[in-house]
């Protein structure tokens, strides 16, 4: 798959942009102030796949705890900024990996060139965040609520930050409607080099937020266009960053984790397959190397897909085939179809990772 070469903008040791693989984010839904629970939910991310990760710093407090969060966070960490150019300057004090901040939004030009100044001084680099809800009242009244309007609001920012020649620049061009969201990144990929950081804003609950995103960010991504994306879902922070790494997996951007292949299930099912599906799929959450797991219920297609995949399973009356790798390894009983996949599972896994075919890191 052919992707828009961007340029490269190094945020710690991960990079966004110049043929890096496309990189996962997330955000934070704890109090920043809140040290602790934010950094066990920080670790909680990074298990699953979390590459970068984002703060909301509202006030001084949550800026004077970016310290310590930034000291023992396993991943990049970047703070959200608006409006306050003080709060900036802290979290750059502090030692943040990036700013999410519209320069556009913190005050007059002294200001900003003190935020600008900062960040060259410790190489940090800014994204612009434009989003549909909180696009500027004059380009609204002139434009309306279009794609063609948030690129224009981020082309105000740009140009402020390009005037005091800083080019480290990441764009995302949000909204909660899929195709003006689409519009607008295809817009601005055609216009500027600058890496693209792509997310479906306020995509709602996990069912219509995933599929949202899916379709939004996926198309995307599909198009080359894209180079680190975001999940917005109403729910569980750890569930956003598992929705993203399955819509890469599925375009075969990127490899982390377990992809796991199971049949809808028809009437030629000849044994409960959902509770089965549902404790692996449980399980292989914290799975990080990319092995295919399959498990079929019929002797239709079952067999095929089993021999096909690193480990499967191919389900009959009250009992199942385990294969590994395209052989029949053992008949297992249906109460110990779980167990004795899984063990099958963990050292599948355990190969993978001594070879060194696991998941690709975001460095350019």
């Amino acid at each position: 798959m052919s992707r828009k070469k961007t340029k490269a903008v190094r945020v710690r040791d991960a990079w966004i942009g110049g043929g890096a693989p496309v990189l996962v984010q997330g955000m934070t839904k704890t109090d920043t102030r809140d040290v602790k629970g934010t950094l066990e939910a920080i670790t909680r991310y990074a298990e699953v796949g979390c590459e970068m990760v984002r703060v909301a710093v509202p006030d001084q407090e949550a800026a004077d705890a970016v310290k310590e969060i930034v000291r023992h966070s396993p991943i990049p960490v970047v703070a959200d900024i608006h409006f306050d150019y003080r709060l900036a300057l802290a979290v750059i004090e502090h030692g943040v990996d990036k700013l999410r901040l519209n320069p556009g939004n913190i005050g007059a030009r002294d200001r900003v060139e003190a935020v600008v100044k900062a960040a060259k001084a410790r190489q940090i680099p800014i994204r612009i965040g434009v989003n549909s809800g909180s696009i500027e009242k004059s380009l609204l009244q002139d434009m309306g609520r279009t794609a063609e309007t948030l690129v224009a609001s981020a082309e105000r920012h740009i140009k402020i930050l390009n005037d005091l020649d800083y080019d480290q620049i990441v764009v995302s061009l949000k909204a909660s409607d899929v195709p003006t969201m689409m519009a607008a990144y295809r817009l601005m990929a055609e216009r500027y080099d600058y890496p693209l950081h792509l997310g479906v804003t306020e995509a709602g609950t996990p069912l219509q937020g995933t599929i949202k995103s899916a379709v939004g960010i996926g198309s995307l991504l599909a198009e080359g266009i894209g180079d680190t994306i975001r999940i917005s879902l109403t729910g569980p922070g750890e569930e956003e960053i598992r929705v993203a790494w399955e819509i890469l997996k599925a375009l075969q951007l990127r490899n982390r984790g377990a992809n796991l292949v199971s049949c809808p299930t028809c009437g030629r099912l000849q044994f409960e397959m959902a509770p089965v599906a549902e404790e692996l799929e449980r399980r292989l959450a914290k799975i990080a190397e990319p092995i295919t797991v399959a498990l079929m219920g019929c002797a239709v297609n079952g067999p095929g897909e089993a021999r096909e995949a690193d480990v499967g399973l191919a389900g009959g009356k009250d009992m199942g085939l385990i294969y590994r790798h395209g052989q029949i390894l053992r008949r297992v009983e249906q109460a110990d179809m779980v167990e004795e996949l899984w063990k099958e599972i963990l050292d599948a896994a355990e190969e993978v990772r001594l070879s060194g075919k696991g998941a690709q890191r975001s460095h350019a």
